[in-house]
């Protein structure tokens, strides 16, 4: 099958001609990277779900009930891309989220792909964003990015998603953790799933707290001594506060609230001009990557192996700094161009 009817056919809907192509994209092969040319005028019109949090949380379980109430609900195409981490042997993607979304197996309104994280920082791997866009080509209404839930990097997902759930979870003891490694900060919509154990109520008050520290509620002073309080203006109608969500993700509680905040915000950040902020942050951010990546290709393509060897080793035996090193390799290459 020809490179045009793949993408012809991606664009038909055949989900045979979606899989080989996401393959080839995540491989960032030739063929693929001419098919993202082809797609990329298709693209600009699916809403970009991020869900983030820490392990256990229940992340899967969440998006796959709220994959549900999309289809059943509302009747809307889904993509899942589950950014999986990446085997130390293989290299392939290791967890294996279709194993907890197997509700969702039988549905073409649905496609589900796990991805290795290919050892990138927060679980995001670089070829993510063109996922997205050939899923956001293919159709797909809803795209949800899934990711590893591994720590700081995981503000990451911030870049690409419309709108981010950060999940959090009782009993786990890190909600101290996640407000240290900023990660409330990029937070859209809060999410506490396993609502249903115990410890629900700190947790919840916790979140709270941080937010409250963002965006205070209530003005405190001290009046003969007396601690009392009054109600702080109403914020700007600008500013998005992120709401906070009790979920079930193993019976569907509280899945319907979270989807009508999520469409909120997304109404919400399309009317103050936010999207396209967004979508010009994202696609800059891809850019510059995309950049990167090719200039350092086309230096080691013209850079002499031994001259670079030659280089580091005097980096090594602490003879030139890096920043020295680099000058040398840009300026003193016999291969580059006058």
């Amino acid at each position: 099958m020809r490179n045009t009817s793949l993408t012809q056919s991606v664009l038909e809907g055949n989900r045979l001609a979606l899989s080989r192509l996401l393959t080839q994209v995540e491989n960032e092969s030739s063929d693929g990277r001419a098919a993202l040319a082809e797609l990329f005028p298709h693209t600009g019109r699916a809403h970009l779900i991020g869900v983030t949090g820490a392990p256990g949380t229940g992340k899967s379980s969440l998006v796959n009930q709220l994959t549900l109430y999309y289809r059943k609900q509302q009747d809307k195409r889904v993509a899942i891309i589950a950014v999986d981490p990446s085997s130390p042997f293989t290299g392939g993607a290791v967890l294996g989220d279709r194993v907890r979304m197997r509700d969702l197996s039988g549905d073409n309104g649905v496609f589900i792909r796990s991805m290795a994280s290919r050892g990138s920082v927060g679980g995001l791997a670089q070829t993510t964003a063109a996922l997205v866009q050939v899923f956001d080509a293919a159709g797909y209404e809803i795209i949800i990015i899934e990711t590893v839930g591994a720590g700081q990097g995981e503000v990451e997902i911030a870049r690409l998603a419309h709108t981010t759930l950060v999940v959090e979870a009782p009993g786990l003891g890190d909600d101290i953790q996640a407000i240290k490694a900023g990660i409330l900060e990029i937070a859209d919509v809060l999410v506490i799933n396993k609502a249903d154990r115990p410890g629900v109520e700190n947790t919840e008050r916790a979140l709270r707290s941080t937010l409250e520290l963002a965006h205070p509620t209530k003005r405190v002073f001290r009046h003969h001594g007396q601690a009392m309080s009054i109600d702080a203006p109403e914020p700007d109608s600008k500013i998005w506060i992120p709401p906070i969500h009790k979920t079930i993700a193993t019976d569907g509680t509280g899945i319907a609230e979270l989807a009508d905040s999520i469409a909120r915000h997304a109404a919400h950040i399309r009317q103050n001009g936010d999207w396209a902020v967004r979508d010009r942050a994202r696609l800059g951010s891809e850019l510059e990557a995309v950049l990167q990546s090719e200039l350092m290709k086309r230096f080691f393509d013209r850079v002499q192996k031994e001259k670079y060897e030659a280089v580091m080793e005097q980096v090594i035996q602490r003879n030139l700094s890096p920043y020295e090193a680099v000058n040398q390799l840009l300026n003193g290459n016999p291969n580059q161009e006058k």
